[in-house]
């Protein structure tokens, strides 16, 4: 039987400073990050004991051997919140790493919990920015949050999804099953942009942010020559049994359907592959070549080839998932909440089959799209128009009251997952099933005596000899059934370490 699936997002923010385009990124982001947590109180340092990002799934490190990470290089800001998340700076980004979850309709709360502590971040950070010169005297500038992957100058910037699997499943297995699903995701997930990176004058708007930033189908690297499986091996968790599936190939979605059905249905096919019920996969002749074609053709009627003699297209490789799915769980072998992603799936498959711009107000690219095609035909732009790529942009402003997404969904055009309350009581407190429960409460009620905290570890120093570690190497242990009580009688840390020791 399938492991349970611990799954999250991480989120690479863009950001920007109006009126200040020559504003240093790294301190934007360092800011936005410090000022979210600027309470004045201690703040756990993050622990990097267990980290290797040179480990290689395919069972050797690449060379250079444990290189620390960038944030101890250069002392950016990196915080750990009381919903069990991690929040820090990522190269020239704002990152947002949810807390694992247990099911992908909790992923997909925590995941927008994110925009909203982002969001809240910058407002606070505008506070902090040197005035700047303007037209009407000096005035603070203003911090602009995006959650998308792309600048629309050649930068690219990354959403990744991670699973928490069982390491027994070899990773080639793992990657013939995954690079043709992959590959045509996109076409139900994309969030879709103006142009192209190839300069293509045919390819005016494309499907997926990502996709024509992917060079190769397997490797290590996230920021060059980015594969369609990456095969990066830090667990997080008891390496013997688990295995973290690290994928970076995923758009960063503002539409909750498209998140929870990415994760949902990614998970599936996971467990699918743990079990062995798959049948052999299709192989793509040139998976590389295939993604970029599929991203480019908004009909979704691209085909591309197998082999010399047949082609299909990325709706036909998703129903032979989908239609395995649902034998998956008419046989019982699904999670219990693999019915209402299989609807989900197959609604919007369905759909793309019969016409994707109906899928406006439900997927991002279809959404962006028409919204785009809207205020061409209004002001009779050409696609290439700046006030177009200004509008692409503006569509993933996580402001409430400005982004163009967020104000669809105040008129009511966007269909929603999650519930909005849910999502505000994410920002601050952390899932209850899974090992992020403790971690979220000990920064909660501890925040003084926890020196360092990490996914698989929290450090405590109460004052004795050396600093006393607690491991988590079970994502599904440290919960609120089995540690709830226990925090709630425990008023130090000192004594919540004297009872997990049986003192």
């Amino acid at each position: 039987m399938a492991s349970p699936k611990y799954l999250g997002t991480e989120t690479e923010f863009g950001i920007s400073v109006v009126g200040r385009p020559d504003f240093n990124p790294v301190l934007a982001s360092s800011l936005v990050v410090n000022a979210y947590s600027a309470d004045g109180r201690h703040r756990a340092r993050w622990d990097y004991e267990e980290e290797n990002p040179l480990r290689d799934a395919r069972g050797f490190t690449q060379p250079g051997g444990h290189e620390p990470a960038p944030e101890d290089d250069v002392g950016l800001a990196n915080t750990i919140l009381t919903n069990g998340a991690r929040f820090y700076v990522d190269h020239a980004h704002p990152e947002y790493s949810t807390p694992e979850c247990a099911t992908p309709y909790d992923a997909t709360v925590w995941d927008k919990a994110g925009e909203r502590i982002l969001e809240h971040a910058a407002e606070r950070a505008a506070e902090t920015l040197p005035h700047v010169e303007g037209s009407d005297g000096a005035r603070p500038g203003r911090i602009v949050i995006s959650k998308n992957n792309t600048d629309g100058k050649g930068a690219a910037y990354g959403m990744h999804e991670n699973y928490i699997m069982d390491r027994r499943i070899p990773f080639g297995e793992l990657t013939r099953h995954l690079i043709p699903f992959f590959v045509s995701r996109q076409v139900l997930v994309g969030a879709g942009r103006i142009g192209n990176e190839f300069g293509r004058k045919d390819v005016p708007y494309q499907i997926s942010q990502r996709a024509d930033f992917f060079e190769v189908e397997v490797g290590l690297e996230t920021t060059l020559k980015r594969p369609i499986v990456n095969t990066r091996d830090e667990p997080h968790a008891d390496p013997e049994r688990f295995r973290r599936l690290h994928v970076i190939i995923g758009d960063a979605n503002l539409s909750e359907v498209c998140t929870y059905l990415k994760l949902g249905a990614t998970s599936l096919v996971l467990s699918m592959v743990e079990d062995g019920f798959l049948p052999p996969p299709p192989v793509l002749a040139q998976p590389v070549k295939a993604l970029h074609a599929i991203s480019h053709d908004i009909s979704c009627s691209q085909t591309v080839a197998l082999d010399a003699n047949t082609r299909t297209t990325a709706v036909e490789l998703q129903w032979q998932y989908l239609e395995r799915a649902r034998k998956y769980h008419e046989e019982g072998l699904a999670p219990e909440w693999a019915e209402e992603v299989l609807a989900l799936w197959e609604r919007l498959l369905s759909t793309v089959e019969d016409d994707p711009m109906k899928l406006d107000g439900v997927v991002d690219w279809v959404t962006k799209h028409q919204l785009l095609d809207r205020y061409a035909a209004r002001d009779g732009l050409d696609w290439s128009a700046d006030k177009l790529k200004l509008i692409d942009v503006q569509y993933h402003d996580v402001r409430q009251d400005k982004g163009l997404y967020n104000r669809l969904v105040d008129a009511g055009r966007i269909e929603r997952v999650v519930d909005e309350g849910e999502v505000q009581q994410a920002v601050a407190h952390p899932p209850r099933d899974t090992r992020a429960y403790f971690r979220g409460r000990c920064l909660e009620k501890y925040r003084d005596a926890v020196a360092a905290a990490g996914w698989d570890a929290l450090i405590f120093d109460v004052g004795r000899e050396s600093l006393q570690r607690v491991p988590m190497m079970d994502p599904g242990r440290g919960g609120a059934a089995t540690t709830e009580a226990l925090i709630d009688r425990c008023d130090t840390a000192e004594q919540l370490l004297d009872a997990l020791q049986g003192n």
